[in-house]
This record gives C-alpha cells, sequence and structure tokens, in this order.
C-alpha cells in the first residue's frame, strides 16, 4: 500500500457529533485505521471514530472550491 493522505493525528479537545454511515464505509474506516496504525509505528489502531475529523479536515482543506468560498 502507499502513503496514506493523512498524517499524524493530533489529540484535540473534541465536540461530540452522531452520524450514522453505511455499514460498508464504516468497514473501509476501520481497514484504514489498522492501514495508518502500520504506517506510523503504532501497535494498535486508534478507534475509527478518531479518524473522521482529520479526514473531513484535510479533505476541506484541499477542496478549491471551500477554500474560494472561505476567502
Amino acid at each position: 500500500m502507499g502513503t496514506l493522505k493523512l498524517g499524524p493525528l493530533e489529540d484535540d479537545r473534541p465536540v461530540k457529533l452522531t452520524v450514522e454511515i453505511p455499514a460498508a464505509t464504516y468497514r473501509d474506516l476501520v481497514a484504514y485505521a489498522q492501514a495508518h496504525a502500520a504506517q506510523h509505528g503504532q501497535a494498535q489502531a486508534r478507534s475509527p471514530e478518531k479518524l473522521i475529523a482529520p479526514m473531513l479536515e484535510r479533505f476541506m482543506a484541499s477542496d478549491r472550491g471551500f477554500a474560494r468560498r472561505a476567502r
């Protein structure tokens, strides 16, 4: 597997948010968490829920249309 787009995760004070995602997406998220842990030398993967916020942040940061509106 190549390098994942999601870098190391920072600890931050969380805000509780409840969402529903398809089961297939959750399974992919679990697999991604395992790959992320392996890539960053972690013995155990973080819970998949911990990946959602950094993934969304990265997605929004790379969305040119969103960046233009934010200016």
